[in-house]
């Protein structure tokens, strides 16, 4: 199963103990993550302000795990689907480069969609679900 991740998901997983940290955790060990150059660059951009303390060598060590666990898409072309938050594109045009099934966000405009092009996006805790679901089924 192939999975976007998307920036608020990644940021709240190194900021926190929580939900999207297990979740990060569960995808890297059994399943396959899809990023991309462009949601790579999003990510190091957001981690580099202020709020959140990270280090230049912090910031390149997370995005090189990142970068290291996942299938990289090439995105070429984006569509515009999200006229209030364009920045949100290029998480559905990585995971239609990517062949993802999933994306998996905290962004209100992406899970009002609950469905781009055959891509099931979902709330960190609806697809930690699904994950405990599918590992239930595999230890009958």
């Amino acid at each position: 199963m192939r999975f976007v991740l998307d920036t608020n998901v990644l940021v709240s997983a190194l900021v926190g103990h929580g939900k999207p940290r297990r979740l990060l955790f569960k995808l890297l060990e059994g399943h396959e993550i899809v990023s991309s150059k462009q949601m790579l660059a999003e990510l190091g951009d957001v981690m580099s302000r202020g709020r959140f303390g990270f280090t230049k060598r912090q910031i390149g060590e997370f995005l090189s795990i990142i970068a290291r666990g996942s299938t990289m898409a090439t995105v070429t072309e984006c569509p515009e689907v999200i006229s209030e938050d364009p920045d949100d594109d290029m998480v559905l045009a990585t995971a239609l480069e990517g062949r993802a099934g999933y994306v998996v966000s905290g962004d209100r405009h992406l899970l009002r969609l609950r469905e781009y092009r055959g891509i099931t996006i979902l709330p960190v805790d609806d697809a930690l679900d699904m994950l405990a679901k599918i590992d239930a089924l595999k230890d009958r």
